[in-house]
């Protein structure tokens, strides 16, 4: 439906839903807060399972970064409680946030998530939606690849500490190769400010300055921790039960 799929820097579309834990409202019932919404192709489906298992053992990361989760894909919400039964029953890991239920596939139609990989399933897309309830990143992964889960992490974190200090997050961060946990400053706008950037800031050049004295130190610590747990996962989780 071209034209119809929201967004990056566009309002969250108003959605009723209906849930595993009742009915939501989109985006009202989460203001004041994030939310991560994502999309996965089925239940009762080992990549995707292996993924709720990941979300639930980092929410509460996700809370401590006033960031709600929300799953979706185009089963039932009858389907969704017994695969969380069977998550809980198998693992020992509770599933703590609402599974979207979407069996006629609307919503899904809606926010773009079925694509020419399959007529019926939805592909894993993960839409990241601020206080406001403006979206600030899509991602989608096709169904054969599961999410990095730490990796949404550290984005909802770097997303949060630009809006705070007002400024550009470097790649990787904040194990950026050129500035490391450095934050970049917005490109000046006139003559007169490019001479002042040299002045003020670090600079390669007054389009390329970046600031060492706003780096977050608590967000910088989290975020470092997120990517290492990323490829050292049995360092910081262990399941409950195998």
């Amino acid at each position: 439906m071209p034209g119809m799929i929201p967004l990056v820097g566009e309002k969250f579309p108003e959605l009723v839903v209906e849930t595993n834990f009742g009915t939501r409202r989109l985006p009202g019932d989460y203001a004041g807060k994030w939310f991560v919404l994502f999309s996965h192709p089925a239940d009762f489906t080992p990549v995707c399972t292996t993924e709720f298992v990941s979300f639930a053992l980092r929410y509460e990361d996700f809370k401590r970064l006033n960031t709600e989760l929300i799953g979706l894909s185009v089963d039932s919400s009858y389907s969704h409680i017994k695969w969380v039964e069977w998550i809980k029953e198998k693992f020992g890991v509770e599933i703590p946030f609402p599974i979207i239920a979407d069996p006629m596939g609307a919503v899904a139609k809606t926010l773009g998530l079925i694509h020419a990989e399959s007529s019926t399933a939805t592909v894993r897309a993960v839409f990241i939606v601020d206080d406001k309830g403006v979206i600030r990143a899509i991602l989608y992964y096709p169904l054969e690849l599961g999410r990095n889960i730490d990796e949404i992490l550290r984005m909802v974190e770097a997303l949060q500490v630009s809006d705070r200090t007002k400024r550009a997050i470097p790649a990787n961060w904040p194990n950026n190769e050129i500035v490391e946990e450095a934050l970049i400053v917005p490109p000046a706008s006139t003559v007169e400010e490019a001479k002042r950037r040299l002045e003020t800031y670090d600079c390669y050049d007054w389009w390329f300055c970046y600031d060492k004295l706003m780096v977050p130190e608590e967000p910088v610590k989290r975020t470092r921790m997120y990517l290492d747990r990323a490829v050292n996962p049995s360092k910081y989780i262990t399941l409950p039960r195998k």
